[in-house]
């Protein structure tokens, strides 16, 4: 068998950048910061859904989330899955020879039993994660094959939980431009970020016991989240807010200098090729839709000029698709909805409550297009400037390309979900 290193994938949800190493001031991050510095963080890495489950598929078969059949969550009522044929990342690794294990959250299939994982560990709560983790590790035998961890921890979906942000006052919580400014705004980020603190514990004790079993220079540690955070205009919008997302990874040590910063642009559809090549598969399976950024770890080359999302269904068919660029986004919004999608658990919150009209009094436009740096919170649409014509007639070309490359669905006519699938099998159903 190919010695080859032994990978776990630690993944958290609805975290987008806000860790202290991505220059966030408030939560207390120390266990992620030490791996960032061990190792290398991509501080332009992007989601290709801002849910669940479609950016999570991206993540497992390296493929967009039309193509992999997940464009929306999997979870009843909304009951979407990976196509029959789709690979988990799981199954390419066992079928190299690796040990499979998930622990925690899984929402990627309504079937987890296809997936390829020797063991599921289903249990949520950190604790138990963390210590089923040690059980494995204490019990497998490295050395007869690699293992495939995939850890998929809770923390820091709503309804948030941990206690004790070491913060002075309410005004000390940073709360982003995006946000309105206002006491409902700390307030929520002040609860996003104790949870933000739980996370990054755990994550720290899982590499305390990497440590404590002589594993550190057998593993490739990836640590990222699903997309951004659960705030009204982030999550389940296609503005950078929900898009952009933490990615940190670690080599067995010597591999490269570590503390570096990869600035590049790179996707989470990236994840599973730069994993294989990692790995020394060569070539790559020409299934996959992402690339390996490999050649930005090793000498800094950027491998995209741009990052592609997209958005069918969340809470309700709202389907869209975007490019971005290091300075532009541009966005083709397919139905006539709210200006933006606000889940419900966000709508639970007190910034929605207080702030409704900001999100819900308009649509939103057919066309989007923004300067990102003079733009960053992407508030004056371009679209239809003459200044900005050719930046436009471009993007939207290299958009319908990407489209029609990867046989995107909506180049047909609307998505019918699983939900109208079932409704209309019972409507034809004989009496």
């Amino acid at each position: 068998m190919v010695n080859r290193p032994s990978i776990v994938l630690v993944t958290c949800h609805d975290l987008g950048t806000y860790l202290h190493c991505y220059g966030v001031p408030t939560p207390a991050t120390p266990n992620l910061d030490r791996l960032a510095g061990e190792g290398l963080q991509f501080t332009n890495a992007f989601c290709v859904a801002p849910q669940c489950s479609p950016s999570r598929s991206a993540i497992a078969t390296g493929r967009y989330p039309h193509s992999n059949g997940v464009m929306g969550l999997t979870h009843h009522p909304f009951d979407w899955d990976l196509y029959p044929d789709e690979k988990h990342i799981a199954q390419i690794l066992k079928d190299l020879g690796y040990a499979t294990f998930l622990l925690g959250h899984q929402h990627v299939t309504t079937n987890p039993s296809r997936l390829g994982f020797d063991l599921m560990f289903h249990d949520r709560r950190g604790e138990a994660v963390v210590n089923e983790f040690r059980r494995i590790v204490q019990a497998h035998d490295f050395q007869a094959s690699p293992a495939y961890f995939e850890i998929n921890l809770n923390q820091t979906h709503r309804p948030y939980e941990g206690e004790g942000l070491d913060v002075q006052s309410q005004r000390e919580v940073f709360v982003p431009g995006f946000l309105p400014e206002a006491p409902e705004s700390r307030d929520e980020m002040l609860q996003f970020y104790r949870s933000v603190e739980v996370a990054d514990k755990l994550v720290g004790d899982v590499l305390e016991i990497v440590d404590q079993y002589g594993l550190r220079n057998e593993i490739i540690f990836v640590f990222t989240t699903d997309h951004g955070i659960a705030m009204p205009r982030a999550k389940c919008t296609l503005y950078d807010p929900g898009l952009r997302v933490s990615l940190l990874l670690r080599w067995p040590a010597g591999s490269f200098p570590t503390g570096q910063k990869i600035d590049s642009l790179v996707s989470n559809v990236d994840i599973l090729p730069t994993l294989l090549a990692m790995i020394g598969i060569d070539p790559l399976p020409e299934f996959l839709q992402g690339k390996s950024f490999l050649p930005s770890m090793v000498d800094d080359r950027a491998v995209r000029d741009e990052v592609f999302a997209e958005k069918t269904f969340h809470s309700y068919y709202d389907p869209m698709r975007a490019i971005r660029t290091d300075r532009y986004k541009y966005i083709v919004n397919f139905e006539s909805s709210f200006l933006v999608e606000v889940p419900g658990d966000i709508q639970m919150g007190v910034i929605f409550r207080r702030f409704t009209q900001l999100y819900s009094a308009t649509q939103h436009p057919v066309i989007e297009l923004y300067d990102l740096e003079s733009d960053p919170l992407e508030e004056h649409n371009l679209a239809g400037n003459p200044d900005y014509a050719d930046i436009e007639r471009d993007l939207r070309g290299r958009l319908l390309q990407w489209m029609e490359a990867t046989d995107d669905p909506l180049l047909q006519g609307p998505v019918a979900s699983p939900s109208y699938r079932k409704a209309l099998n019972v409507l034809k159903e004989s009496p």
